[in-house]
């Protein structure tokens, strides 16, 4: 207990790092996964091709190797980028975490999303087109909140795994959770911090279980419904009186 008291707010601090590079991501990625689906979803080659290379590579490379291209790689065109008065974010470790972080995202949600678009009832999308709406108000007003109805509880994975993978940040000079917590034990050598580091992420994780749990019951309520179950013709004859 010495460890968290003369740590614990070192460990905190790195835990609030942590959740505003996470959210921030995932909160800038959703913006850009919602067209990455429409145009995934699109019968024009031109518009879907792009966009499939982009999530076949950053769902099929690590994000350890994506962060070190964004961080290491971006110094060998620092001249380019001073140019292009952007060397101030490719320069700081936390701009580059959260750049990287919000790419991959966002090709995870924007996989996630595309499921959930091809999983509208197409009845729905016929209705709208009878009823005369454009394509936009399809998207906007059937199509889009019906698909997020859907990814919705494997959206919430996404958030975790975000969360979780987020440790790598620390690779980079970030005093995130992780990063706080190799300090520490660098100053220590006590093994135990591990522990307490692990517990705390536990605690954030079940903490946005719960969380997306009940925001899927308001999103979703009619899956979280009590079932009547009516008794069986049989089950009702055994319960009558002869």
């Amino acid at each position: 207990m010495t460890l968290i008291t003369e740590y614990g707010l070192a460990l905190v601090s790195g835990a609030w790092l942590t959740l505003k590079l996470s959210g921030l991501a995932l909160l800038f990625g959703a913006c850009i996964a919602m067209p990455m689906a429409i145009a995934r979803s699109s019968p024009r080659r031109w518009l879907a091709i792009p966009v499939r290379i982009y999530i076949s590579f950053f769902r099929g490379t690590p994000m350890l190797a994506q962060l070190f291209l964004v961080y290491f790689g971006a110094g060998q065109y620092r001249h380019e980028l001073q140019a292009l008065d952007l060397w101030w974010l490719f320069r700081d470790p936390f701009y580059c975490a959260l750049l990287t972080f919000i790419l991959n995202t966002a090709a995870y949600q924007a996989e996630l999303l595309r499921g959930g678009i091809l999983g509208v009832p197409l009845g729905e999308v016929e209705a709208a087109k009878a009823y005369g709406m454009s394509a936009w108000l399809r998207y906007r007003l059937v199509i889009l909140p019906h698909a997020y109805r859907i990814a919705f509880p494997a959206l919430g994975n996404e958030v975790i795994l975000l969360l979780k993978g987020s440790a790598i940040a620390s690779v980079v000079t970030l005093f995130d959770l992780m990063g706080q917590t190799r300090a520490i034990f660098a100053k220590t050598f006590d093994f135990s911090i591990y522990l307490w580091a692990a517990l705390l992420y536990l605690v954030i994780t079940m903490l946005i279980v719960r969380l997306w749990r009940y925001l899927e019951k308001r999103i979703n309520p009619h899956l979280y419904r009590q079932v009547m179950v009516t008794p069986a013709p049989a089950a009702a004859a055994r319960g009558q009186t002869t």
